[in-house]
């Protein structure tokens, strides 16, 4: 690059001040993953200039929880970005430089499950893996579950996402020898309290093994499995150059 983007660059470390938001470029050297936007709650107008400022730093971004109408905004300056229906979420592709690497499985209770495992598969995916998803397994058919054991034995972490009763984290957990990373989500009638039952469900399970990440929160999992996978390789998670 010339001296001028070099400067550039370089002035926005380890922070640039957009007055309604501070974003973190610092981060990926810090940690290997950049900074990611939690989109609700954010107009699509302060996405979108977040997107801009954040894209052609040598790695993807990922913004979470949004939709068509910052995916709008975003295209205005950004028409590379992707919008991926299930999980609700707009990515700006980064050149991918490493193959993809195996072990990292998410399996859902229920076809309901899927925008919540989707988020957490595209998260994964970014972070430089090839996951494998196994969906609608839920323990009212536990022959569905057991038809995919082989896939499960053969992951080196296991992301879990589970409404109801969740009892679907347990079983999984006492058939494997890997971390299973349990999602509870607010998929339920009126007990499940929006993602609580499930929740408390995961949190007293009798499994060893098992880490619960909040309710709802694929990308706190998949991001959570890439780190898992990379440690047990020794593998970088930057997701890009």
């Amino acid at each position: 690059m010339t001296v001028d983007t070099a400067v550039e660059q370089l002035r926005d470390l380890p922070y640039q001040d957009l007055g309604f938001a501070k974003l973190d470029h610092h981060r990926p050297l810090r940690t290997g993953w950049p900074e990611v936007v939690f989109g609700k709650g954010k107009t699509p107008e302060q996405i979108a200039q977040i997107v801009s400022a954040m894209k052609g730093r040598g790695h993807p971004v990922l913004v979470t929880k949004t939709d068509h109408a910052a995916y709008q905004a975003v295209l205005q300056d950004t028409p590379e970005a992707e919008f991926h229906e299930l999980p609700k979420a707009i990515v700006v592709p980064a050149p991918q430089t490493a193959p993809l690497k195996d072990g990292i499985v998410v399996v859902t209770a229920g076809t309901a499950d899927l925008p919540v495992a989707e988020e957490a598969v595209l998260t994964a995916t970014l972070m430089g893996n090839d996951v494998t998803l196994v969906s609608d397994v839920g323990v009212a058919g536990l022959h569905r579950l057991l038809d995919q054991l082989p896939v499960l034995q053969k992951a080196r972490v296991i992301v879990v996402v589970a409404g109801m009763d969740a009892a679907l984290v347990g079983v999984v957990a006492g058939l494997v020898s890997v971390p299973v990373i349990a999602v509870p989500t607010s998929t339920g009638y009126g007990a499940s309290f929006d993602g609580l039952a499930p929740l408390l469900s995961m949190l007293n399970s009798c499994a060893p093994g098992v880490t619960v990440v909040n309710i709802d929160n694929g990308f706190g999992a998949g991001h959570a499995a890439a780190l898992t996978a990379a440690g047990a390789t020794g593998a970088d998670t930057s997701g890009g150059e």
